[in-house]
């Protein structure tokens, strides 16, 4: 943590709030003699896949995994291409690359920041298996409308949820859309653990036993591994602490978008909005916006005790880790520009009012 009065994130202040039931779950696990793969992570599995609207939790011991799982669950390795975008976290292709599969960077509408699904679905070729859509921000990829595109093509869609619990796409909550969905409990997520987790989600039951037994070694039954497997097991401590922060997500959902609308309504013209997909109730993540001098706001803002941050400073295709991804043939101009302006304020739902007006005024002036 730093010494800014108005920080990118902190979770002491909503810990307060439910701490004794957070240590009441603690404790009640520390004296059940389970710690792994017990009942805490069933039931959480079983409630996140209600709080969504249905389908079948599979939890994994963290984002990164989580997408690794889903592609090996679903046959994907070595020969394959999986499809994604280059302006998102570096997990999102490392989980394509762990998994032997090549990483396709698809460009990105300029005016949301998300994946241009038609471009995305004219880079299906003869060794793509996959599309990973990735709602950045809390905003939502129109996967519905990306799985019309792709029509009888088998080509598989994998949602990247880590940055958007609690977001609909016209009534559906995100997740549910695709073939399968990842979520991630890294502490800034809008459900974030006291340190890593994940979760698979899939309404189809065989997907979701293979998930089970790829996160498990790739046991088909003990000690006996029948397939492609790791080690990823969400622990039944933060299991418990994740179902008691489940209860209260949707308020900490709605908070966020009321500070995001003051920001929406006080920010300056000359500070460029990202464009929330038609249809969609954001989960407000994060607020990004771009700006054509980034360092020098984010210096001014420093100086005013306001922390900021940029996601993502670096395009994915620019990373020695990712030379050998295939490219549109027209390039990433979309993506190189979006890197180049972008930078996420202040938003989580410990901040007060004043304090996001504080943060606009410091931009005005």
């Amino acid at each position: 943590m730093t010494n800014a009065s108005i920080k990118m994130f902190d979770y002491r202040a909503e810990l307060g709030a439910i701490r004794p039931r957070v240590l009441a779950a603690v404790e009640r696990v520390l004296d059940s003699g389970s710690l792994i793969l017990g009942p805490e992570v069933a039931a959480f599995e079983s409630e996140m896949a209600e709080w969504l609207g249905g389908g079948i939790g599979v939890g994994v011991a963290n984002g990164t995994d989580a997408i690794v799982v889903a592609l090996w669950a679903l046959g994907i390795g070595p020969g394959d291409e999986v499809i994604t975008v280059a302006n998102t976290a570096v997990p999102t292709a490392s989980a394509i690359v762990i998994s032997g599969a090549t990483p396709v960077f698809a460009e990105i509408d300029p005016e949301t920041g998300l994946m241009d699904i038609e471009r995305a679905a004219e880079l299906v070729g003869p060794k793509t298996r996959a599309i990973i859509p990735v709602h950045l921000y809390g905003n939502a990829v129109d996967v519905p409308r990306l799985r019309e595109l792709l029509g009888s093509r088998e080509v598989f869609v994998i949602e990247d949820c880590a940055q958007a619990q609690g977001a609909s796409l016209r009534g559906a909550s995100i997740g549910t859309l695709g073939h399968a969905a990842t979520f991630s409990f890294y502490p800034t997520k809008n459900l974030g653990a006291y340190g890593d987790g994940g979760l698979c989600l899939t309404k189809d039951a065989e997907l979701a036993e293979a998930m089970r037994r790829v996160r498990r070694y790739g046991f088909t039954e003990r000690d006996f591994a029948g397939g492609r497997g790791l080690n990823s097991r969400l622990d039944e401590l933060h299991a418990a602490i994740l179902r008691v922060k489940l209860e209260g997500l949707a308020a900490q959902v709605a908070r966020r978008q009321e500070l995001a609308a003051i920001y929406d309504a006080e920010l300056p013209a000359s500070v460029e909005r990202l464009q929330t997909t038609p249809g969609c109730q954001h989960a407000r993540h994060l607020y990004t916006v771009r700006v054509e001098d980034r360092d020098a706001v984010a210096g001014k803002l420093a100086r005013a005790g306001i922390e900021s941050g940029v996601h993502y400073r670096y395009p994915l295709h620019k990373m020695p880790a990712f030379a050998h991804a295939r490219l549109p043939a027209t390039g990433l101009p979309h993506t190189e520009r979006h890197a180049a302006h972008i930078m996420s304020l202040p938003l989580h739902p410990s901040l007060t009012d004043d304090q996001v007006r504080q943060v606009c005024r410091a931009i005005s002036s």
